[in-house]
């Protein structure tokens, strides 16, 4: 028998994969993983089941048969209910051919980073963010360059002087999420004009992820890119039914892109997945046609445990929170003196079973911050904030 080197398998994966952090969220999970008094607050994941007009869409279809291999856009019926609900929103008309469906809002961001980034190349990514833009761009051989947003008692801002300044000759483009995550920080019309001016200046591109657009809590829709740009312009917007419609599981978003890009993302589909499966695009179908008061529904649903989250925050003296969330489904707070916020999330989770994120893992300056997610019912968020108060106090 050959005797092979212990780890030759691993030394064989490529330096950029090798070197992609394995911290992540789910690994301060595992210290709990059999407990059964847990308040699960870590995962950007509501607690709502998917209703039942999506679910009977997907099942319906999969009985009808309709398993087989999806167009690689995605299915033209769905590509066309997506650019009327977008038309109907924003300010801009949208046509089916700048859509392309795929298995989820990751996927969406994989292929706008394979798009745009050579080896070498880097990517403006405005943080704090969720990690997993910095490993995608990593794992093409990318090099991500943060300009962190400022926190003020306006909340977070962005000073798009700071991002011009971070660009250079092999910078491909500017990532940010808006509302963010984990801030619930929502970019002004009139910032976006100034990042749509300099891409349109520079040929970077701007990749905007759109996922949490809806969960607006002043009753408007959140500015997008799809108002102000038009169509050939450097802009890639990422979505996903993810949060809005409570499809986590179901994997399923879109991308949207300019339109003579369309055959060039079937091809990238083509080369990855394959194509979204399809029984599941006609559960996108139902959420977009009969779902309107739903999203309406769960956008109360988060500013309800908003309310409830940072009204139990603002009594815990030790909590700095600056202003509150208007959008998303976060608190992303900080705890005065505390210094290392994995070992603030541990001593949390051992001493009141409340789990959290760290705030470290959204960017370099966030060591001293906590994330929590509250799309869950009012009654364990009640209960899970006065845990908080019993050991933060």
């Amino acid at each position: 028998m050959p005797h092979f080197p212990k780890h030759l398998a691993l030394d064989g994966v490529r330096e950029q994969i090798k070197s992609i952090p394995l911290d992540n969220i789910a690994n301060i999970a595992k210290q709990a993983f059999n407990e059964t008094d847990i308040i699960p607050l870590w995962f950007g994941e509501g607690d709502l089941t998917t209703p039942d007009f999506i679910g009977e869409a997907i099942c319906t279809a999969l009985k009808e048969g309709k398993n087989f291999y999806s167009h690689q856009n995605g299915i033209p019926e769905l590509r066309q209910t997506l650019a009327d609900y977008l038309t109907g929103l924003n300010a801009k008309p949208v046509t089916a051919n700048r859509i392309t469906v795929t298995s989820g809002g990751m996927p969406a961001i994989m292929k706008a980073v394979q798009l745009t980034v050579n080896e070498g190349d880097n990517v403006i990514v405005i943080d704090p963010v969720w990690p997993n833009i910095t490993g995608i761009v990593q794992m093409v051989g990318g090099i991500s360059r943060s300009v962190r947003m400022d926190l003020g008692d306006e909340g977070w801002t962005l000073d798009v002087e700071k991002v011009e300044a971070a660009c250079d000759a092999r910078t491909k483009a500017i990532f940010f999420a808006s509302p963010g995550n984990p801030t619930g920080a929502t970019l002004p019309v009139a910032v976006q004009k100034q990042l749509l001016e300099l891409s349109r200046k520079t040929g970077i591109w701007i990749i905007s992820d759109e996922v949490y657009s809806r969960m607006s809590y002043d009753g408007t829709i959140v500015p997008s890119f799809l108002d102000i740009a038009e169509t050939e312009d450097r802009v890639l917007i990422i979505n996903s039914f993810s949060k809005s419609w409570s499809m986590t599981g179901s994997r399923l978003g879109w991308i949207i892109h300019p339109p003579s890009l369309e055959k060039i993302f079937a091809m990238m589909v083509q080369y990855t997945t394959s194509g979204t499966t399809t029984y599941l695009q006609y559960g996108g179908i139902s959420a977009i046609r009969n779902g309107e008061s739903y999203v309406k529904s769960m956008t109360e649903y988060c500013h309800t445990g908003m309310k409830i989250t940072c009204d139990a925050l603002d009594e815990i003296p030790r909590v700095i929170l600056r202003k509150r969330p208007s959008a998303g489904m976060y608190a992303f707070f900080e705890i005065d003196g505390m210094e290392d916020s994995k070992k603030a999330c541990l001593h949390i989770l051992e001493s009141s079973q409340v789990g959290l994120a760290p705030g470290y893992f959204f960017g370099k300056g966030s060591e001293k911050f906590l994330r929590l997610c509250f799309c869950r019912s009012p009654q364990l968020l009640h209960t899970a904030m006065e845990r908080l108060k019993t050991v933060l106090t």
